[in-house]
């Protein structure tokens, strides 16, 4: 594997608690894999020696202490144990995603039942569904070791996608009175934009 890595060890002891909660945002958001308690790791790419290049400059700004290294690790499997641990906080949070998608599903099934079929709830799926192709993207973001989960997900969510793609042309038939020539296409074109 021979990657090469990023140890961050940071402290914000006597610094405001609006630096430790910026401190602890931003690494989460990186998906830093931490070691210990204020020092963590992450794999050495051009986005995260940048960011946290930057971070460790606003943490002594603001009163802490941030020191940054470039490392290796000789060991094979002590690096594979690491990747693990990136493996199973990507997949930790790709399966909270899968758990949340079949209320979605539910949620349209349900409208379809009641007769619900409206823009209003056409555009209240939306913003559901854009909601979570943005907690997909984010997730993918940190995703630096390709967990098996995230094609699982984006499979998910794209198979919401095109149900919601269904149920607008749903919606679209019943509020016109007009059978639609296919689903709408407007959800499939906002997905490959992204």
């Amino acid at each position: 594997m021979a990657e090469s890595w990023l140890l961050l060890t940071v402290s914000t002891a006597g610094a405001s608690d609006s630096l430790r909660v910026q401190v602890w945002r931003r690494l989460r958001s990186l998906g830093a894999l931490y070691l210990q308690q204020g020092v963590c790791l992450l794999p050495a790419r051009p986005e995260t020696t940048r960011a946290l290049d930057r971070l460790a400059d606003r943490v002594r700004h603001g009163g802490g202490t941030a020191r940054l290294l470039h490392i290796t690790v000789s060991a094979p499997e002590e690096e594979a144990s690491v990747v693990a641990g990136f493996q199973a906080e990507r997949a930790a949070e790709y399966q909270e995603l899968l758990d949340r998608l079949p209320e979605f599903t539910r949620e349209l099934a349900a409208e379809r039942a009641k007769g619900r079929l409206t823009y209003a709830e056409v555009e209240e799926s939306e913003a559901d569904l854009a909601r979570f192709q943005r907690w997909t993207a984010k997730i993918a973001g940190r995703d630096y070791f390709s967990c098996p989960l995230g094609d699982q997900a984006r499979s998910a969510v794209a198979r919401c996608a095109d149900d919601l793609a269904r149920f607008e042309a749903e919606a679209f038939s019943a509020e016109t009175g007009t059978p639609p020539a296919r689903p709408a296409t407007r959800l499939r074109l906002a997905r490959e934009e992204d």
